[in-house]
């Protein structure tokens, strides 16, 4: 539990890297920037968790999968951080406390050239920052 550490900020940083709540990935279908059922839950506890620790800061990746130019999946990344942070915002969070970049194709999740790595590198990736 967050709670629970007695570490340093770097360390307390790293170790909420790993709590789902926080970090658990939002994945989009091909092409798109919008929202999911899935996603929408994932977020919604997301934001619950931001709710509790109010001193979290984070930043979300946009991430595409490596078909289309490096222009294109760049600009599509930062659509899918950005519906993300704006979900989020709208769920309450703060603007000041997420912000976002895209990475494009750049770092693919799974380094795969079929249906499922792409769908699982087209996600939005969410990284403590700061608390």
């Amino acid at each position: 539990e967050w709670d629970d550490i007695a570490e340093s900020a770097p360390a307390i940083i790293d170790r909420a890297n790993t709590l789902d709540a926080l970090t658990a990935r939002v994945h989009f279908d091909f092409n798109v920037a919008t929202i999911t059922d899935e996603a929408a839950a994932t977020l919604q506890r997301k934001a619950d968790a931001l709710r509790a620790h109010g001193d979290v800061r984070l930043t979300i990746e946009g991430h595409c999968d490596e078909r289309g130019t490096r222009e294109y999946n760049l600009a599509l990344g930062e659509r899918r951080a950005l519906v993300a942070r704006r979900y989020l915002v709208e769920l309450g969070i703060g603007e000041d406390r997420v912000r976002t970049v895209s990475y494009g194709k750049e770092f693919p999740f799974n380094p795969g050239h079929d249906e499922g790595a792409w769908s699982e590198n087209r996600r939005a990736h969410f990284v403590i920052t700061a608390k």
